[in-house]
């Protein structure tokens, strides 16, 4: 599927921050937790290294951004995190062909060199960081500027372009992809477009929960105190309370990635034809 990369170019009535290409803004991913409840899988390899398709889930989440011309990236790194430097130092030498000829001392020659247009910064933020203090670690590292905001496992078809439009007119500090999942999360409530408070979720409560997939103003780092902030019961909150989180409702596709089942469905559907997949083949 081809992907529309205009980027929305009118400042809207109300709008409080400043006009942002999508192209020129970095992407914050969260990549530092445990796990837990993919044990099976992350008692070897962090969470976003596990593979869907053969691809680590994370390279997925990338693949995603990079269709709409995003390509800067900052990961927050914690458990396990030296694998996943390990996996782009050598990124090259997982996706290309390769001769080790050892009579000439062990010389390594790659064939078709296939990379990605990517800058990729990984931060390690600590084996037992909240969320919020993660996003909080890494905020040197993006210049002050608007960012974008999603977790190492999971995927969607969220338009990008169309995202960053909606958080401009909003102008809120914060905009929250939310969506609705059957499922077993919390909720959201949401009003005039904006998100209001979180609630726990209820049997047979098909409401709106957060889906990843933010935008944040550099003005909503203030709310992340230090490695204790979990960013959804902190952050999120008192930026929801004071009327600050827009809520971007995504009607798509929409599916993380939390345990073993959720893996063996989004492996189905990969060989089905991923839903996600927006980037060219």
């Amino acid at each position: 599927m081809l992907v529309g990369r205009t980027v929305f170019a009118g400042l809207q009535a109300g709008f409080r921050g400043r006009l942002t290409g999508v192209k020129n803004m970095k992407v914050v991913i969260l990549a530092g937790g445990y796990g837990t409840r993919i044990s099976e899988e992350s008692k070897f390899k962090p969470k976003p290294m596990i593979e869907i398709g053969g691809m680590p889930i994370l390279w997925h989440i990338m693949k995603i951004f990079s269709a709409y011309g995003v390509t800067d990236f900052v990961i927050c790194c914690g458990y396990k995190g030296y694998c996943i430097k390990e996996y782009f130092s050598h990124y090259a030498l997982h996706h290309s062909d390769v001769t080790f000829d050892f009579r000439k001392g062990t010389e390594m020659i790659i064939h078709h060199r296939q990379t990605e247009p990517w800058q990729v910064t990984l931060v390690d933020t600590g084996l037992d960081t909240m969320t919020g203090g993660r996003v909080k670690r890494a905020a040197s590292y993006l210049e002050g500027e608007r960012f974008f905001l999603t977790y190492g496992d999971g995927v969607a078809d969220v338009d990008i372009t169309k995202l960053l439009a909606f958080h401009e007119k909003m102008g809120r500090k914060a905009t929250m992809t939310v969506v609705q999942p059957a499922g077993r999360f919390g909720t959201a409530e949401i009003e005039e477009g904006c998100v209001r408070a979180f609630r726990e979720k209820a049997d047979c409560d098909s409401g709106w929960i957060n889906g990843g997939f933010l935008v944040l103003e550099p003005s909503a780092l203030s709310y992340l105190k230090g490695d204790e902030t979990i960013l959804e019961q902190e952050a999120l909150s008192k930026l929801a309370a004071e009327g600050e989180l827009a809520a971007y409702q995504h009607r798509g596709f929409w599916q993380c990635m939390d345990t073993l089942r959720d893996k063996e469905k989004l492996e189905q559907l990969w060989k089905e034809g991923a839903p996600w997949q927006i980037w060219e083949k």
